[in-house]
């Protein structure tokens, strides 16, 4: 018997179209990769250039998350204090904004 959940199909449509695009986003890395790690994770950090200018693309191998900024978004990174980046840390994969939901 094979288990499945509703909106699998959707679910594993999506994460082919982000792994296409992290591929496509490595092919574009300009320089070395900078590894930061400790024992909690370990960073993968790469200057990539996109069709919308130079991004910072940010890999957890062990995760398989990503994402990339840019230069506003890196800065927005700065204004924040202590607390709101524990907060992202103490709630992994979430959004610490409420949301809609869109449909």
């Amino acid at each position: 018997m094979k288990l499945s959940w509703e909106g699998e199909a959707e679910d594993a449509a999506a994460a082919a179209r982000a792994n296409s695009r992290l591929g496509v986003l490595q092919d574009q890395r300009d320089g070395e990769t900078i590894v930061i790690a400790n024992e909690f994770s370990d960073m993968r950090i790469s200057k990539v250039h996109t069709r919308n200018g130079v991004r910072l693309l940010i890999e957890s191998p062990k995760s398989g998350q990503w994402i990339t900024l840019d230069a506003l978004e890196l800065e927005a990174l700065t204004w924040q204090n202590e607390t709101t980046l524990s907060a992202m840390v103490g709630k992994p994969f979430q959004s610490l904004i409420a949301t809609e939901d869109a449909s």
